[in-house]
């Protein structure tokens, strides 16, 4: 995947967007939001191009919109959403698209995938590089973070290192999930019997119900529980499973929080 910038000053409203069908009441609300002074003062001045390294130099498929995921990780904690409550309101709120510029799009550009997936790469090349792009990007916009509150009251009070701590806690969330529910349905698959905590990584929905529909307040219990869940596969596979990559992998994982100290999450 490619990177390509996305200069939302080159981006025309096409005549068939659904801006150009509000009534001029619905404009006058909607230039009065919160998504008016998101877009003027905060996606618009989302640089991008530090993200370039997070891509491939080769051509290739385009990437998503840097600023349209960075904007969607801001706007979720500054309204307190899960990632599918976020893609539920930015498909059919107009204060979101155009908070991101989206209005004009046939479908958003946007998935819980695409979030996901960008959370990993910041994540990655913040363990390989030391550096924290995410973080960078929100320091650079903490004084349109503390203003836009401002505008509308019912924002949560989030500074940039909130939002990056948040952000970080939930890739964290989906690696142990991952690990666990990968090594479960490996368990599962052998005919071994489960221990009966973990039998629900089995099922179908399992995933959307703890990462899907987690929001930041819930991160850090969940983490915890996961933590504990890792611990309690680790016990049950002994020796049986050193062959296997998921288990190794689940090692790994163990041994990288236990490093760092984290093997209980504290709360912020």
């Amino acid at each position: 995947m490619s990177f390509l910038p996305n200069d939302p000053s080159q981006q025309q409203l096409s005549f068939l967007d659904p801006y150009n069908t509000l009534t001029d009441r619905e404009k006058k609300a909607l230039n009065q939001s919160w998504a008016k002074y998101f877009f003027d003062h905060i996606f618009s001045n989302i640089d991008e191009m530090p993200y370039a390294v997070l891509y491939s130099d080769k051509e290739s498929k385009p990437n998503t919109p840097v600023n349209i995921q960075v904007g969607a990780l801001i706007i979720k904690e500054l309204l307190g959403l899960s990632d599918e409550e976020f893609m539920n309101a930015l498909m059919f709120d107009i204060r979101f698209q155009y908070a991101l510029h989206t209005t004009s799009y046939i479908e958003q550009p946007l998935s819980v995938r695409t979030l996901s997936r960008f959370r990993e790469r910041c994540s990655t090349y913040k363990k390989e590089s030391g550096i924290d792009l995410l973080c960078s990007t929100l320091e650079s916009l903490s004084d349109e973070l503390n203003e836009i509150l401002h505008v509308d009251h019912s924002l949560r009070r989030v500074d940039s290192l909130t939002v990056c701590a948040n952000i970080e806690k939930m890739n964290q969330l989906e690696l142990l999930y991952n690990c666990v529910s990968n090594l479960v349905k490996e368990i599962h698959a052998n005919g071994d019997s489960l221990p009966e905590e973990l039998v629900h990584y089995t099922q179908t929905d399992d995933r959307n119900g703890i990462i899907n529909h987690n929001r930041s307040e819930e991160t850090t219990d969940k983490i915890n529980t996961l933590l504990a869940d890792a611990q309690t596969l680790k016990s049950f596979c002994g020796s049986e499973y050193d062959e296997s990559s998921c288990y190794q992998l689940l090692l790994r994982v163990l041994k990288e929080h236990m490093a760092d100290g984290a093997s209980v999450i504290k709360s912020t």
